[in-house]
């Protein structure tokens, strides 16, 4: 069922007091850039590879870690590195369920538990709505037990934004995650300002469309006045323009090299566009 206006203000009202408590210890707000995990994360029990990534995960203080069973061996891998750094408290620890069945959802997300090492989980997703309408009951009833903390939803292409708009009114959910780029901007249309009406979060996957965003400027110079906004590399240029959207919480790029995740993190700092300059930023980009 709808929710009504009212009940659209309520939440509305609630999200403008707590946005900024979103962390576990509720005492600051997550940091604009976050970290996926898929593919980035999924190298089993290779030392080389994960020497990178615990120097990865390393860097971070504050910011959501994003993982999914499917993506192989990634929550594992996040899971040991978390501990081996000692740095559980300091994140902000996001999963989702990807199966059918409520049984069969409890039960991988039981593993998930397991395999990242928490004994509350601050986000649980499920993963591109399947079977949501089953894991939302069992979401709820584990928000409610103090189990998870946030629970959300999750999709990565526009063909699917009816679904997930359905989704949305249906549940208080208490985050968002979806698509949202320079390259792909539908998601700004009407999700973006229904999850500011629901007073949902929303967290940004493929912020950098795939790799097509840095094909586009391969060989270009950055305008002269993006360092007006801090802006020393076409990366955050385009995470900028992202997190400075205000129905953004933050964008969850992968990466699997510290040069590149110090280069991200420094997006989430500094002055931020205000909308005459994001429009200044998509223009500049469509002419590129």
């Amino acid at each position: 069922m709808l929710m009504n206006p009212r009940r659209r203000a309520l939440l509305a009202a609630i999200a403008a007091l707590t946005t900024e408590k979103a962390f576990p210890q509720g005492t600051k707000a997550l940091p604009k850039i976050g970290l996926g995990t898929w593919q980035t994360f999924d190298v089993g029990k290779d030392a080389a590879a994960r020497a990178s990534l615990r120097e990865v995960l390393g860097l971070l203080n504050g910011n959501v870690v994003d993982s999914s069973p499917m993506y192989g061996s990634s929550e594992s891998v996040v899971g040991e590195l978390v501990a081996e750094l000692g740095i559980r408290e300091q994140l902000f620890m996001a999963t989702k369920v990807w199966t059918s069945g409520r049984e069969a959802g409890i039960q991988q997300m039981a593993t998930s538990f397991k395999r990242l090492r928490v004994q509350r989980m601050d986000l649980m997703q499920v993963h591109n709505l399947g079977d949501v309408a089953v894991h939302a009951k069992t979401l709820q009833e584990m928000k409610a037990k103090g189990t998870v903390r946030y629970i959300g939803i999750t999709h990565y292409t526009a063909s699917a934004y009816p679904e997930v708009e359905r989704a949305m009114k249906v549940v208080p959910w208490d985050f968002l995650q979806i698509n949202y780029s320079l390259a792909e901007r539908d998601s700004e249309q009407r999700l973006l300002p229904l999850a500011r009406e629901l007073g949902m979060r929303v967290l940004i996957n493929r912020p950098f469309g795939e790799g097509l965003l840095f094909r586009r400027v391969r060989s270009k110079p950055l305008p002269p006045w993006a360092a007006e906004f801090g802006i020393a590399s076409w990366a955050q240029y385009f995470l900028k323009w992202i997190v400075s959207h205000p129905g953004v919480t933050c964008a969850i790029p992968g990466t699997s090299k510290p040069e590149h995740m110090k280069d991200n993190l420094a997006a989430g700092r500094g002055p931020l566009p205000d909308a005459a300059t994001r429009k200044k930023m998509a223009d500049h980009f469509d002419s590129l």
